[in-house]
C-alpha cells in the first residue's frame, strides 16, 4: 500500500483534468491564441500539478515516513526521510 492509496481515485481524476488542460494548451497554441491567455493556462496547469504533488508528499509523510518511524528501525526511517529531503531541492528549482 502506498501513502496515496486512499486518495488514488481523486488523484487520477485530478490528473485526467490536468491532462485535458495540457491538451487545451496545445490546441490554444495550434490556434494561435494570445500569448498571455496561453501562459495563464500553463500557470493553471502548473498550479494543479503542484496540488497533486502536495497530496503525494502528504501521503508519503503520513504513511511511509510515519510507518518507518513507528517500526523502530532507525535505518528505515533515515532512508524515508532522505528520500523526502532529496525531493525538496528539485521542487524549489521549478
Amino acid at each position: 500500500m502506498r501513502g496515496y492509496s486512499g486518495n488514488k481515485d481523486a488523484l487520477e481524476k485530478r490528473l485526467a483534468r490536468i491532462e485535458g488542460q495540457v491538451r487545451g494548451i496545445a490546441a490554444m497554441i495550434g490556434n494561435d491564441r494570445y500569448c498571455i491567455d496561453v501562459v495563464t493556462q500553463v500557470q493553471a496547469a502548473r498550479a494543479a500539478l503542484s496540488k497533486v504533488e502536495a497530496e503525494l508528499l502528504r501521503g508519503h509523510v503520513s504513511h511511509c515516513l510515519d510507518e518507518a518511524a513507528a517500526s523502530g528501525d532507525a535505518e528505515a526511517r533515515a532512508v524515508k526521510l532522505e528520500e523526502l529531503m532529496r525531493v525538496f531541492p528539485r521542487m524549489a528549482q521549478d
